[in-house]
């Protein structure tokens, strides 16, 4: 199965040192069985963070740990397309 790819907005602080990014809106390109492959995270104040293969983690974060095919959250409403993820993927730099 190809990938899929997920936009969420996340309206919940940090809650660490970094709180006053503000909110953010995630990209995610997830496998067959929903583990984030490449992760994008936009936050209101101007950062954005970049996760996948090359760098799986840093300072602030690090790619999500945790299958998005939860049956306990429908993701279905947060599907985009590949052109949507990579044009945040791109943005985001190295």
């Amino acid at each position: 199965m190809p990938s899929r790819y997920l936009r969420r907005r996340w309206d919940d602080s940090r809650g660490d040192e970094f709180d006053g990014w503000g909110h953010s809106v995630w990209y995610f390109e997830v496998d067959d069985g929903g583990w984030p492959v490449r992760q994008v995270e936009a936050y209101d104040a101007g950062a954005v963070l970049r996760y996948g293969p090359d760098r799986e983690e840093d300072q602030y974060g690090g790619l999500g740990q945790v299958s998005l095919d939860d049956p306990e959250e429908d993701w279905s409403a947060h599907m985009i397309g590949r052109d949507e993820f990579e044009c945040a993927w791109h943005s985001a730099g190295e």
